[in-house]
């Protein structure tokens, strides 16, 4: 059976075992999505936000995309938090992107040939790591070069949100949090809190400083 037919297959078991479990769901679900979350992701397959977080359909609005990355200037995350923001009402955003992150990697790389659509894409990122060239040069190795920068990302889309009218003005605004996935051990640690904008402002700063090394648990 190729992969497709499995996958369908196994839709109609998880659909079967959700409405034994609870009948009501999916008539629940079908009456309209009141989700209090809107998680800004990587597209790397190993960080799927609803297993990750333990959450089910409706709790999450997702927008997924390369090196979880806020562009104020494209359709496609405005459109995003436009609808979030001003018809779901949500009360958080979460910006959550991951060590090991393919599209951090490619920020430290040379534009790859092949992939002129990526390299636009990351031109921020690529902004992002020339701003901190000599912090990262400090680094032991490639891996804590690329952990490193994908920790000053998420710092920095979250301030990039945080700063955007749609969120400042939002009636109420929402806390706008940052978090990185681990592959090794499968957690999320937090970098910044949308309940605590100083502390998040301190936690920015410690990114920063060229002594700051993520944990090898979290490489």
């Amino acid at each position: 059976m190729n992969l497709p037919k499995r996958m369908l297959v196994a839709n109609v078991a998880w659909a079967q075992e959700i409405a034994r479990r609870d009948p009501q769901f999916f008539s629940t679900l079908a009456t309209g999505q009141k989700p209090q979350v809107l998680w800004i992701g990587c597209s790397d397959s190993r960080v799927p936000a609803e297993s990750v977080t333990h959450c089910a359909p409706g709790d999450l609005f997702v927008h997924r995309n390369i090196a979880n990355l806020f562009h104020p200037d494209d359709d496609n995350n405005m459109s995003v938090l436009e609808y979030a923001l001003r018809v779901l009402r949500v009360a958080h955003i979460i910006v959550c992107g991951h060590y090991g992150c393919g599209g951090v990697r490619a920020s430290l790389l040379p534009p790859a040939d092949a992939l002129p659509h990526v390299n636009r894409r990351i031109e921020p990122l690529c902004a992002l790591a020339q701003t901190h060239r000599s912090t990262l040069a400090r680094l032991p190795s490639e891996e804590a070069r690329i952990n490193r920068l994908a920790e000053l990302n998420v710092i920095e889309q979250v301030r990039l949100l945080r700063e955007h009218p749609l969120v400042r003005e939002g009636e109420p605004a929402p806390l706008v949090h940052g978090w990185i996935f681990s592959l090794n051990d499968g957690q999320l640690r937090e970098l910044a809190s949308g309940y605590d904008v100083e502390s998040a402002k301190a936690t920015a700063a410690a990114c920063a400083n060229p002594l700051r090394i993520a944990q090898p648990t979290h490489a």
